[in-house]
């Protein structure tokens, strides 16, 4: 029995593979530096007497009471709170465990609910108001963002969003105006321009997709001279065509208005905010979706995907990597179109010159911040969106932040996330690259 065990081969060994975790202090840090922030305020600026949020609009059918808070001792509760989630992440990452998106997401909040309570102090915050200006302000946002990532996964650079959102509020408005008094059906009108803005933020993008792909121009320049290109014709246009005929190309009586969803629209708080609203925000909610699935989880995502990561290997099986981008371009720029119609149609405003203010630089800003996916992008868009009305919030309510610190606030935090602060951002591999088929 042992000579014939002896002489038997030996038993296969199993081999274990050890996983690597990568792990940063850089979550860590920045949890730090939102602390002692939150910290400084409680300490140099205090701020005595109540802050109370109104959860509800006076003709909702579920009345939500009023919350009132003690600002200091809810501020220094929410400033050990966020000292507790600091010292978690740093021994998480000394465990070799990465810092999970929820704590962030916990953390974010946190911080928002303590500095609202500081800045609110003695006063009443409108949070439906707060919550429903945030959202319209980011519609445009949103939608360049969405144009920005199909363009980017794709392996353009679309520097020219804010051209095809102008392009869009322009056509939409002068359209809209045309078709509505030559019909009588302001219905038709609006139809008519949003179509219209589509079609001219799709031009714009067959126009940076034929010098960057065909041509090899840089993207980059090519962008930036298509924005200059459109404010200057638009501002032409305007001056010289839709100033002496306003009443007639320039009409601000046509507008979509808001449709209440049923049932929907009567959830507490949500749903005045997200189901009250105009078509335009209801399409937005839909191609929001509609990329995000057809991104991950559609033949054609893949193939968008594929000429974005490794073009060479995407030609390799059969895909045309030159006409993927050229038709990828042109629908980012119909996309970023139809969030122009947000400036115009969208709000019952009239044209003006140079009316998106850089809401397609913002819009790329949220691309880099959503790490090209479409959901974290649509929610770096919200982000930069509630900044921008809660400095309007905030000066309503006479509060001593300064309206520039909060415009500031959502670029500051894009540096954090560029840098790493918030989780990886690394942009597709062939992204800005022309591919020159050998």
């Amino acid at each position: 029995m042992t000579s014939s065990l002896a002489g038997a081969p030996p038993a296969p060994q199993t081999a274990t593979l050890d996983t690597t975790v990568v792990t940063s202090w850089k979550a860590t840090i920045a949890y730090g530096i939102f602390t002692l922030v939150a910290l400084a305020l409680a300490v140099f600026a205090p701020r005595p007497g109540d802050t109370t949020y109104r959860l509800s609009l006076p003709n909702d059918v579920i009345q939500l009471p009023e919350l009132t808070v003690p600002a200091m001792p809810t501020l220094w509760v929410v400033v050990v709170l966020l000292a507790v989630a600091t010292a978690y992440s740093a021994w998480l990452v000394r465990s070799k465990r990465r810092v999970p998106l929820w704590l962030t997401v916990v953390f974010a909040i946190l911080f928002m609910f303590g500095f609202l309570t500081w800045a609110g102090s003695g006063a009443s915050l409108p949070m439906i108001g707060l919550l429903f200006g945030s959202l319209s302000l980011a519609v445009p946002l949103i939608f360049g963002s969405l144009a920005g990532v199909i363009g980017e996964r794709a392996g353009v650079v679309n520097i020219a969003i804010e051209g095809q959102l102008l392009a869009g509020a322009f056509t939409a408005a002068v359209v809209c105006s045309i078709v509505s008094s030559s019909t009588g059906q302001a219905w038709l009108g609006l139809i008519a321009g949003t179509v219209a803005a589509m079609v001219s933020g799709m031009l714009v993008g067959m126009v940076l997709a034929a010098f960057a792909i065909k041509y090899f121009v840089d993207q980059v320049i090519v962008g930036v001279v298509l924005n200059v290109l459109v404010v200057g014709l638009t501002s032409f246009l305007f001056s010289q065509v839709l100033a002496p005929n306003a009443a007639d190309l320039n009409n601000t009586a046509q507008r979509f208005e808001r449709l209440p969803i049923p049932i929907l629209s009567e959830i507490p708080i949500i749903g005045p905010v997200l189901f009250r609203q105009t078509i335009i925000v209801y399409l937005m909610y839909i191609a929001v979706a509609l990329v995000y699935v057809g991104l991950f989880h559609t033949k054609w995502g893949l193939r968008v995907r594929a000429v974005g990561e490794h073009p060479q290997a995407a030609d390799t099986v059969g895909i045309n990597v030159n006409r993927t981008r050229f038709w990828n371009v042109a629908l980012a720029g119909a996309i970023a179109g139809l969030g122009g119609t947000f400036f115009t149609i969208g709000s019952g405003i009239a044209f003006n010159k140079e009316m998106t203010a850089g809401a397609g630089f913002i819009a790329l800003a949220a691309v880099i911040f959503g790490q090209w996916d479409p959901i974290k992008a649509t929610l770096a868009a919200l982000l930069f969106g509630f900044a921008s009305n809660l400095q309007n919030t905030l000066s309503v309510i006479g509060s001593p932040v300064p309206s520039e610190f909060m415009l500031m606030l959502p670029y500051v935090v894009t540096i954090f996330a560029v840098a790493g602060f918030v989780g990886r951002s690394r942009a597709p591999a062939a992204d800005g690259k022309p591919y020159i088929k050998s």
